[in-house]
């Protein structure tokens, strides 16, 4: 049927009418104002039971029947994401507290009535009459106190397509993805003509399906939830995977400049750590690597970087008692080193007593001293040949009679391990780019070399403070003695005095959640970068990081690069991207790196 709208123009010339306007304004306005209609109106318009045809086009206008009963942020974040032609409308009115709070009261008589009798019948009172019961008397409670508000909310959505197979088609897809978050749609049958004047902007509800919602569930069927996180001065870190906007963060703007990395074997995280470290270059941030698996020699190899080698055989040394003054001169550095070098030795000897820590604390005192140092600090630290060695310790435990202490030090001194930790410092971090390459060592020395780099990256970091980051891969071996955790959680701690950022990456994620250190140093970490999950891991990771439970969904069923970035209280999935430049810096596919041409 043919159909021509009354307009707010008509509207306006009849009102003109009536006040008794004179012929000649009123032919003068209805000149003008049929132009106006002529330019703005469609052409022709045809109703069916259950779309509407419009200038050509179909449209179709469904509406929300049922709700889930429990409410999540962004649960119709869907509407917003779904890939196709749609108008949604909102209508959205405050309900009376005064005409509320009878009808709820009233409601819960019903309710409550209905429980008694299924009672005294000795019948099974369903969660269909508990579940209300105990929302209305909730609801009624905190309108009363003020801390709630009763909405009325109506929401259509209404489907546009060029035929009508597609516009079916588009319709079960939308059918399908509301069920699967509990939401039940049903076609505005027969009252497609009030349902497409409901969802102009005009602000009427013809269509009236309303549904009662309490303020907070109100505000959460509100569709914009994607957050977009985007800091000017920052790397791109991917693809916002909500709205597919870029995600930008300045890891140093944040609160600490740590992170940490959690994802199973195989989901990306080197991947998306060496991404990182690539952009933080081009920022002019200096990075320094420890990497226990070589994965790490292409990229710094590509970057002219400082691939440092460290073996029981390598040339390269570090010494544990090498130790730099703080540029800011105030701090109580030989003390605060020998607190650490007490631990580096504990993870030596695999544990101290009380009796031995204090000994061994007198000894590396000593030590010091007997070189020209002072306890507030080095007299002459600008000469490392100054520095003791593992065997000055060695010899002033000796005398001072530790023999269980000497014994236990003696393969690090005079065995076969002598040559590891027992030599002057030769290497340095001029480079942008510096790598630890710690994979030849033996198993039990890996974490031992781990701390002692650690270690000494902080005292170069502490006497000439600039923008750095540390990286520290299969950060789970940090966790298999108390000593090396406690380090590396007192490093997270003091980083952010010197400019410097730690990354731990590990794939271990509840046992690093489950040590005490291991949280310590994760609620350090400002920015939080969670890979895929198995079901083991991810009760622990979501109840830590207070996931949402699509964020639970996602972090198992993601694919490889995709994460939840969260820098302080921001969540957002993304998808990691590297350039087609950037990609064959990085990869480690064995698929890529060793094909046949």
């Amino acid at each position: 049927m043919e159909f021509k709208p009354v307009t707010y123009i008509h509207k306006r010339i009849r009102a003109y009418k009536k006040r008794k306007k004179t012929q000649e304004q009123i032919r003068q306005f209805e000149f003008a104002g049929q132009d106006q209609i002529d330019f703005i109106s469609y052409a022709s318009l045809k109703e069916s039971s259950n779309f509407i045809e419009l200038d050509g086009k179909l449209m179709r206008t469904l509406f929300i029947s049922g709700y889930p009963y429990v409410a999540t942020t962004g649960w119709l974040s869907m509407l917003t994401n779904f890939n196709h032609n749609v108008d949604i409308s909102y209508h959205i009115e405050l309900v009376d507290p005064l005409i509320a709070l009878p009808k709820l009261t009233r409601k819960i008589t019903e309710l409550e009535s209905t429980r008694r009798s299924m009672q005294q019948q000795g019948k099974i009172i369903s969660s269909e009459i508990l579940d209300p019961l105990e929302s209305a008397m909730k609801l009624k409670d905190r309108i009363l106190r003020g801390q709630e508000k009763l909405f009325q909310v109506s929401i259509y959505v209404t489907l546009i397509a060029d035929t009508l197979a597609e516009l079916n088609k588009i319709t079960t897809l939308l059918e399908t993805t509301l069920a699967t978050k509990l939401f039940y749609t049903k076609i505005a049958g027969f009252q497609q003509l009030e349902a497409l004047q409901s969802i102009l902007p005009r602000g009427e509800n013809l269509l009236s399906q309303k549904r009662n919602l309490d303020s907070s569930s109100a505000a959460l069927t509100f569709p914009f939830t994607s957050s977009e996180l985007v800091q000017e001065s920052g790397i791109l870190y991917g693809i916002n995977k909500s709205n597919n906007s870029l995600v930008i963060i300045d890891r140093f703007s944040l609160h600490n400049a740590n992170s940490i990395i959690f994802a199973q074997s195989g989901s990306g995280k080197s991947y998306a750590a060496k991404v990182e470290i690539l952009r933080q270059l081009m920022q002019k941030t200096k990075v320094i690597v420890i990497d226990p698996e070589r994965e790490y020699k292409q990229l710094s190899e590509s970057l002219n970087g400082t691939y440092i080698k460290l073996s029981v055989k390598s040339e390269e040394k570090i010494n544990p008692f090498d130790f730099s003054v703080s540029s800011r001169g105030t701090e109580n550095t030989l003390a605060e080193h020998i607190q650490d070098l007490t631990e580096i030795i504990s993870l030596m000897v695999e544990g101290l007593t009380s009796q031995e820590k204090a000994a061994l604390d007198r000894a590396i005192i000593k030590t010091y001293k007997d070189r020209g140092f002072t306890i507030r600090g080095a007299q002459k630290q600008h000469d490392k040949q100054y520095y003791p060695l593992l065997k000055d310790l060695y010899k002033t435990l000796k005398a001072d009679g530790q023999k269980t202490l000497v014994t236990r030090l003696e393969k690090f001194v005079l065995g076969s391990l002598s040559t590891v930790f027992d030599s002057q410092t030769n290497i340095k971090l001029d480079n942008r780019l510096v790598v630890f390459d710690i994979k030849d060592l033996p198993e039990s020395l890996r974490q031992i070399m781990l701390v002692i780099v650690a270690n000494f990256v902080y005292n170069q970091v502490k006497k000439e403070p600039t923008k750095r980051l540390l990286v520290i891969d299969e950060g789970w071996l940090l966790l298999e003695h108390e000593e090396s955790a406690r380090f590396v959680a007192g490093l997270a701690r003091r980083a952010r005095k010197y400019y410097l950022g730690v990354s731990i990456i590990t794939q271990q994620a509840n046992d690093f959640l489950n040590n005490q250190y291991g949280r310590a140093i994760a609620s350090q970490a400002s920015l939080r970068i969670l890979m895929r999950q198995d079901t083991t891991t991810i009760h622990g990771v979501a109840q830590e990081f207070k996931l949402s439970e699509y964020e639970e969904k996602f972090l198992l069923t993601c694919e490889r690069g995709e994460s939840i970035i969260i820098a302080d209280q921001n969540h957002v999935a993304i998808k990691v991207v590297a350039s087609e430049k950037e990609h064959p810096l990085i990869t480690t596919d064995p698929k890529e790196l060793f094909q046949t041409p």
